[in-house]
């Protein structure tokens, strides 16, 4: 039987494992975003829970308390920034609470709301991705000494890919109102900027402009829709 020391050390960061002993837990609704987060935990030593919405993150705050609390701007019932502004203000307080988003512009909202710093989507280096939590975290809850700087490229599943493309599929086929298209543009502007997807990403953009300017949707929707049903049907969309 291991006795408690070795645990304890055992559970201690490493400079090849930076995040071992931490649980983060993303609030994201992008199953293929969550599976590079996946890879890069599973590559820093870190676990990860997974919320893909704010009443699911509630659930989990309410039973356990993350190391880390990675938040996604654009979530199905309401903004991150919810969140965010909740976790900045509780006591004990996380110890990092970090927002992701596609859209830059949003960071000021973020860091407004109590985040304590911000990461980009894509989320595809790891040493990006860890420096940026460990930069957060209590200082006595990282590793010492000089550690290696990571360049790897996280690739997450395609199939992962597909299943995004099959959910926004199904949203895109009810009823679309102002706030369905802000949230549809939001989703799929991570995914394809993860997915290095460029005709997804100008069809996206397409819609934005034309919500914005006061266009008619219709056919930015229904071009839309069917690339994204296309990769619905395509095993080898990316």
């Amino acid at each position: 039987m291991i006795d408690d020391d070795v645990l304890d050390h055992l559970r201690r960061p490493t400079v090849t494992r930076p995040l071992l002993g931490l649980t983060i837990l993303a609030v994201e609704d992008s199953l293929y975003a969550c599976d590079a987060l996946r890879l890069m935990c599973l590559h820093s030593g870190a676990r990860l829970r997974r919320a893909d919405c704010l009443k699911s993150a509630r659930r989990h705050l309410q039973v356990y308390r993350p190391s880390v609390v990675i938040v996604d701007m654009g979530l199905p019932d309401g903004s991150g920034a919810e969140l965010i502004h909740e976790l900045s203000t509780s006591f004990p307080r996380v110890g990092a609470i970090l927002a992701c988003s596609g859209d830059t512009f949003v960071e000021d909202i973020a860091i407004a709301a109590g985040a304590d710093g911000f990461l980009a989507k894509p989320i595809a280096n790891l040493g990006v991705f860890q420096h940026t939590i460990l930069q957060h975290l209590p200082e006595e809850t990282r590793p010492s000494g000089i550690r290696p700087v990571r360049s790897d490229v996280i690739c997450p599943d395609a199939v992962a890919f597909r299943e995004d493309m099959a959910y926004i599929a199904e949203i895109l086929g009810g009823p679309v109102d102002d706030r369905m298209i802000g949230y549809v543009t939001t989703f799929l502007h991570g995914v394809a900027l993860t997915a290095e997807d460029n005709a997804l990403q100008d069809a996206t953009s397409e819609l934005i402009e034309a919500q914005s300017s006061g266009a008619p949707v219709l056919g930015p929707v229904a071009r839309l829709a069917g690339l994204v049903q296309a990769r619905v049907q395509d095993a080898v969309a990316i």
